[in-house]
């Protein structure tokens, strides 16, 4: 048997925060003090053996704690860690020398970011909810702040009340401080909480109840565990939230003891066909029931007016003396008996379908509707599929400002394994408005070096940099019907200014077809206007509902997007292969990352285009592709909308023929993917902001003063040859620590001078991505750095070739499909033709379902960005031969192509 123990020390009263992460957990910790947090994990394995692991930091050790049970959703997507993080360095220390100003600007941080209506920091009830508000709270009380922005101090008090039980009298002296007293164990309330909707309902109907206050309490677990109940005889209710595509919206009502799955209970209900039952989001929980996550009970059903939402009540139930449950508040119970609610549900028209959870019948005998009704919201701790405990091996080490070790390892936790480098790798920084992220000067000089090479190829085919505004009218973005509905769900939109309302809303670019056609429009008039070729760099935006991933996922991103007009189809075809070749030049030349060039289907094509091209990635660490950028043929659709004419050498009118074309810092979110390791980044030279660092070893034997000259006709010489290179002579580092530090941020080569070298002339070279070492001599060091930069650039694109190769199998049969997407694969299939969109949907649909199966799982989050289903990649360029009578793989239909597939981004 396996044994894990957990010993923690920090700063009091900070240290507070860490307790509550565990006491969640229901994990025993030996909490201790000391100047500096840190927590040690010991696993004493029959086997293996004993292994010790720590974190030294604020940040890993709430990471860790939250972590245990993963299900109960702690700590879920990099907006955690970002908060977490900025607590600690803008509030933590506030504890100790009472700097109020930086727990000022904190608090306006997060007034704005709490200004955009969730409920808690990250969307959902996590550590970040815990630690800022007990952190925030000691600060507050510390530094004397009288007075929090509205948004924040109704957020703390509802986390505060929630964790009460937990985290003692600090959260309870927070609460007086705020001015609300925190509540105690089940009693009699203090007020007739006739001003709650639900409870004035139940007045009206002339339904008996009783209300009480209690502790906050975001989850059945908790209410079984902090409001204890005077009998065997009454029960609280845990409640569940699923929408289903094709059966619609359900509130599942059942007993905290009961037995629930959805396999289970599409059965019990007899629902027909496929059935995916899903968490449901929080925005649509507001909707229909009028309450957030964790303050749901079966009394908030009588608020969906829609009557969309089917109510399901678990009949064990209605064998209780007393139900207790939420009148759409968690700290709020009301008591009633099951014919009280019953005629409540009677009363407000609901219709109840109640289901025996211990019956193993068909859903006619075992399931009967009835006017009742019960319900409750998708709650905090909710799972995201595919989140997994991580494989803890933290080794984070502390010098100065900066770790010198990343806390997860690249094959155990990919998601953590990234986000590690690029923060650490001082790629970004987290802001605090959620999908949007601070790009640092060592990521943005990637882009910038992208910038440079990309400006001169399009400038050999006559394309000129301009720049169009940010905003859009609603009628222009509206006027192409396809193109809009494509982008609707991501638009943003700006409706005040200041305190007045705008006429009109107008719209933050998503892209700029309909901002810039109109100008095309104007400008075109004769055959001589022809072709017209702009690129412009900029920003969008695009709301994604899905998680935000940095880099690859985000709300305001960064591109250059191409559009162009020509005279003829070929020309604008021609420019499009032009624009794509750039791109998989971009991905393959500069960043040594292998691309499949080919075309998307029908189904996966840009929005009011008439052909879409793509050059499509592999991440070996994750086994997902990632479309790299596309390039499209917009034919005559726009044209035609904006009326961007122009006479013909004939004298007769002609609609232009178009093309766009895009790409974005993605590129830099790939590239760290595909060459990172469990040291850090691994740079391609070409895009590296540094490629060579020279890093004196200075000692007794080699001081400061004798280095110096050496270094710098090292540096000299390189300079010369064009090698962007830095003399790393920092003081106040050692060079261990320098060599972690910029391995870390995968400078190609680091060069090393120590006194032998001196002595014979030479310089320790060292290479990032493979770990050679080897001594030059000075003697035209330069040329031949240069020549080696060259060498690592073939190098790292061959290594990322075999291992996307290695993962490309062709498979013909169905069921071969699955089986090769769980092995990591792209699977190359025949198809019967990029048309066939039922049959791409039926793909979609049908893998998702095995590969849930297969690992046991039900449900997949709707909002995943990492879905297990298999998607088209795109039709490839390349194609194989494909032998005479091939069929589709999935239709049965003649194969007219190969289609590329995979789980992507």
């Amino acid at each position: 048997m396996t044994l894990v123990t957990y010993s923690c020390t920090a700063p009091s009263p900070a240290i507070v925060a860490l307790e509550v992460l565990a006491k969640l957990q229901n994990v025993e910790v030996s909490f201790g003090s000391s100047d500096t947090p840190s927590l040690k994990v010991v696993t004493k394995h029959p086997i293996t053996g004993e292994t010790t692991n720590k974190s030294i930091s604020w940040v890993g050790c709430a990471r860790t704690l939250s972590q245990i049970i993963p299900s109960l959703g702690l700590w879920e997507g990099a907006q955690v860690e970002s908060w977490v993080e900025s607590a600690s360095n803008a509030v933590i220390p506030a504890l100790e020398s009472g700097g109020k100003a930086a727990v000022e600007d904190f608090c306006a941080k997060l007034e704005a970011h709490l200004g955009n209506g969730d409920p808690y920091l990250t969307g959902s009830f996590s550590a970040a909810d815990i630690c800022v508000s007990l952190w925030l709270g000691l600060a507050m009380q510390k530094c004397g702040l009288s007075t929090l922005g509205e948004k924040t101090s109704s957020w703390m008090r509802n986390v505060l009340t929630s964790i009460i039980s937990y985290a003692g009298d600090t959260a309870g002296s927070i609460l007086k401080e705020l001015g609300e007293a925190p509540a105690s164990s089940p009693s009699a309330a203090s007020g007739d909480f006739t001003d709650n909707p639900l409870v004035q309902k139940l007045n009206d109907f002339g339904v008996q109840y009783e209300v009480y206050s209690h502790v906050g309490c975001m989850t059945a677990e908790d209410l079984v565990a902090n409001v204890p109940l005077a009998s065997e005889k009454e029960t609280h209710t845990k409640n569940l939230f699923f929408k289903d595509k094709k059966h619609g919206i359900f509130l599942v009502t059942h007993a905290t003891d009961s037995t629930f799955n959805t396999k289970k209970l599409a059965k019990l209900l007899n629902l027909q066909g496929k059935v995916n039952m899903r968490l449901a989001d929080p925005t649509l929980l507001d909707k229909h029931l009028k309450a957030q996550p964790g303050h749901v009970g079966p009394l908030c059903i009588a608020n969906d007016s829609s009557k969309e939402v089917k109510f399901v009540l678990d009949k064990a139930l209605l064998d209780f003396d007393v139900i207790h449950s939420h009148p759409a508040r968690n700290d709020v119970s009301v008591k009633l008996s099951p014919s009280a609610l019953t005629m409540f549900m009677t009363k407000a028209g609901v219709e109840v379908t109640i289901v025996d959870f211990a019956s193993e019948g068909d859903g006619d005998k075992a399931a009967h509707t009835s006017p009742a009704s019960s319900k409750e919201p998708k709650k905090p701790e909710q799972k995201k599929q595919q989140q997994q405990q991580p494989k803890q091996n933290k080794k984070s080490v502390k010098k100065g400002d900066t770790l010198l070790a990343l806390q997860w390892k690249k094959s155990e936790n990919f998601p953590q394994w990234y986000s590690d480098v690029i923060i650490l790798s001082e790629m970004i920084s987290y802001y605090d408005i959620s999908g949007c992220y601070i790009l640092r000067p060592w990521s943005y000089k990637i882009w910038d070096l992208i910038q440079n090479w990309f400006n001169v190829k399009i400038g050999e085919l006559g394309v000129e940099n301009c720049y169009f505004p940010l905003f859009v009218s609603q009628d222009r973005l509206e006027k192409e019907k396809d193109h809009v509905e494509g982008f609707a769900p991501e638009v943003a939109w700006v409706t005040k200014s200041g305190e007045t309302d705008l006429a009109k809303q107008i719209a933050i670019r998503p892209t700029s077809e309909t901002i810039m056609y109109p100008a095309f429009a104007d400008w075109i008039k004769s055959h001589r206007d022809l072709p017209l070729k702009l690129n412009q760099w900029s920003n969008v935006v695009r709301w994604e509902f899905k998680y935000p991933t940095p880099f690859l996922r985000s709300r305001e991103f960064l591109w250059q997007e191409g559009h162009t007009a020509h005279t003829t189809y070929e020309e604008a075809d021609e420019m499009v292969m032009q624009a794509l070749d750039l791109y998989k030049q971009v991905y393959q030349d500069l960043l040594c990352v292998p691309v499949v060039p080919g075309y998307k289907t029908k189904a996966e094509r840009f929005a009011g285009g008439h052909m879409t091209t793509t050059v499509e990635a592999y991440i070996a660490g994750s086994g997902r592709a990632i479309q790299g950028a596309t390039s499209h043929n917009l034919g005559q659709n726009f044209g035609k909308m904006f009326d961007i004419k122009f006479q013909d050498e004939k004298g007769e009118t002609q609609i232009a023929w178009q093309t766009s074309w895009g790409l974005t810092t993605r590129t830099i979110g790939v590239m760290v993917m595909v060459h990172g390791d469990d040291k850090g980044l691994v740079m391609p030279p070409r895009v590296s902001p540094m490629q060579v660092v020279i890093v004196p070893i200075i000692s007794k034997k080699l001081t400061d003063e004798a280095a110096e000259p050496y270094c710098n006709a090292i540096f000299n010489d390189l300079k010369e040859q064009g090698v962007r290179v830095k003399l790393d002579d920092r003081r106040m580092y050692n060079p261990g620590w320098k060599y972690n530090h910029w391995e870390q941020k995968g400078v190609p080569i680091r060069i090393e001078v120590g006194p032998m070298d001196i002595e014979k002339k030479q310089a320790r070279i060292v290479i990032r991505h493979d770990g050679e070492k080897m001594d030059m001599p000075v003697d035209g060091l330069g040329s031949a750095i240069k020549a080696k930069l060259e060498e690592i650039q073939t190098a790292m694109f061959e290594k990322a070739v075999k291992a996307r190769d290695e993962h490309i199998v062709k498979v013909t049969e169905w069921k071969d499909f699955v089986p090769n997407l769980e092995l990591n694969n792209l699977v190359l299939t025949p198809w019967c033709g990029g048309e066939h969109e039922d049959w791409e949907e039926w793909v979609k649909k049908t893998s998702r379902e095995e590969s849930l199966k297969a690992r046991g799982e039900e449900l997949e989050d709707e909002r995943t960005s990492t879905s297990v289903a298999g998607k088209t990649l795109c039709i490839p360029f390349d194609q194989p031969e494909l032998p005479d009578g091939t069929k589709c793989i999935a239709s049965g239909l003649p194969a007219t192509c190969w289609v590329l597939w995979g789980r992507s981004y």
